[in-house]
């Protein structure tokens, strides 16, 4: 179910656009105070990138 204005959703494989490495989505979050969403990768659970930080595998 797509949550409106978010770009990829939880399991959908996306890219990298500093490195070019595939990764699965495996959660995202709106982040209120910064007015985008935030999304946290099966790769690295432990590092979190915005939408300009990923792009369409």
């Amino acid at each position: 179910m797509k949550t409106s204005g978010n770009l990829y959703q939880t399991g959908e494989v996306v890219t990298i656009s500093k490195t070019e490495e595939p990764v699965t989505i495996s959660k995202y979050q709106y982040i209120k105070h910064m007015k985008k969403f935030s999304y946290i990768v099966m790769e690295y659970p432990n590092t979190f990138y915005f939408e300009e930080e990923l792009q369409k595998a």
